[in-house]
């Protein structure tokens, strides 16, 4: 089977492109033929196709000109060069199902006229909550918000929250607005959701509820090698930003005095490095960018992984990877996390934004090494029967072949296996 992955970068960038990568490369081993469509950029990985491409284009910061926001505005909303790239590609590659994941803003939904004008299926992962979000996280300065759900984008231009910016907000607001009022997103005939948590809020957001699959991520858990002897303290791996609540780590560390190791890059590493040494948190040690060999190794050493998020997590393949690693881990109560973890068998959930809960959370596992040795087992266990390469498969599987129904119109259509 041809397979077209079509995301606006092509590098190990987050959570979407490190899914991506690593599903492509699963797909690739068992046979497919896999490709890619993105937006050109100096960090991609090397592509058959990056000739069709089109251009590099950022909206952080937005423009200062006038003409420039016209052009930020009209990308956001349509882009023609993109278009006429994926164009180029269907024609060249002739995929039977194209997997598209995020691509908001560079790419646009203007890519996925070409797909229904072809009859090609058409499966999207959604891997946070732009359709129903226009800032994707469900946030507003850093507290949970939910005043768009069910179209009312208009409250992100009334509460500024894309980093308080007008014309920001403005742009996010007018792009999902345009694009829900439009139908944009039709084409895309199965929204593969991660967590039960994504497919509850778009399905309460009114986005093609009857499309909505859920379908697990996934860990090649027996390539990890597992944790072999108890101990360690505390360690956090992830982006480096406000929504991701380190700095509630920091105070709880703080308070505690334990050791925390973090691993990862991110808009506000500088400040938690500032913050960690105005709290005190001596124990608190800043790694950087990690390798997957690295990260893994770093996790070993510990005896928690701590998911301090205020936002609503999707379902982060780090808890996956950890479990795997055999160490369980202590995240806060929201969005998909509770479907990662089971208290007292494999983690801990604790209020976010409590710096007092997690300190205890985490204060516990670490006193006691052989519990949470015993609990990190339990994780691994769960991870090798439930979140398998293998049964992600035989699911997208599933998946491809409800798309090759749904576009064909035909109730027998070819049956679709990555396995």
């Amino acid at each position: 089977m041809k397979i077209l992955h079509v995301n606006k970068f092509l590098y190990r960038r987050g959570g979407a492109e490190a899914y991506m990568l690593d599903l492509a490369a699963l797909q690739a081993r068992q046979g497919h033929e896999v490709e890619f469509f993105s937006m050109a950029y100096h960090e991609n990985q090397p592509s058959r196709f990056e000739r069709y491409f089109p251009e590099f284009r950022s909206f952080r910061p937005p423009p200062d000109s006038v003409i420039d926001k016209v052009k930020v505005a009209g990308r956001l909303l349509y882009s023609s060069t993109a278009k006429r790239g994926i164009e180029a590609v269907l024609e060249e590659f002739r995929p039977d199902v194209v997997h598209l994941h995020n691509i908001y803003h560079q790419l646009s939904p203007s890519i996925l006229q070409p797909l229904r004008a072809l009859g090609i299926p058409a499966v999207m992962t959604l891997h946070d909550y732009k359709l129903a979000c226009p800032t994707y996280l469900f946030l507003d300065k850093g507290q949970l918000c939910e005043a768009c759900l069910g179209g009312h984008f208009y409250q992100a231009v009334r509460r500024r929250c894309n980093d308080g910016s007008l014309l920001s907000s403005s742009l996010n607001a007018l792009e999902l607005t345009v694009h829900t009022a439009t139908h944009a997103y039709a084409p895309v005939d199965v929204f593969a959701c991660p967590s039960r948590f994504v497919v509850g809020k778009m399905t309460a957001a009114g986005v093609f509820p009857d499309r909505l699959r859920h379908i697990p991520h996934f860990v090649e858990g027996r390539a990890i090698d597992a944790k072999e002897r108890p101990g360690g303290s505390v360690v956090y791996a992830g982006r480096l930003s406000r929504e991701k609540g380190v700095d509630t780590l920091i105070d709880a560390a703080a308070k505690t005095g334990l050791r925390v190791e973090i691993a990862g890059t991110g808009p506000d590493a500088e400040a938690y490095e500032a913050l960690a040494r105005d709290r005190g948190a001596d124990g608190v040690h800043f790694l950087g960018h990690l390798s997957r060999d690295e990260l893994h190794r770093v996790i070993r050493s510990a005896a928690v992984l701590a998911v301090p998020s205020r936002c609503h997590e999707n379902q982060p393949v780090i808890v996956l990877e950890a479990l795997a690693c055999g160490v369980p881990a202590v995240a806060s109560e929201l969005g998909g996390l509770p479907e990662l973890i089971a208290p007292d068998v494999d983690g801990e959930l604790v209020p976010h934004d409590d710096a007092v809960a997690l300190a205890g959370a985490l204060q516990r596992f670490v006193d006691d090494p052989e519990r949470s040795f015993e609990m990190g087992r339990a994780g691994r266990a769960k991870v090798l029967r439930e979140f398998t390469s293998d049964n992600h498969l035989d699911r997208l599987g599933e998946i491809y072949s409800e798309a090759a129904t749904r576009t064909s119109g035909s109730t027998t259509p070819p049956r679709f296996s990555v396995t």
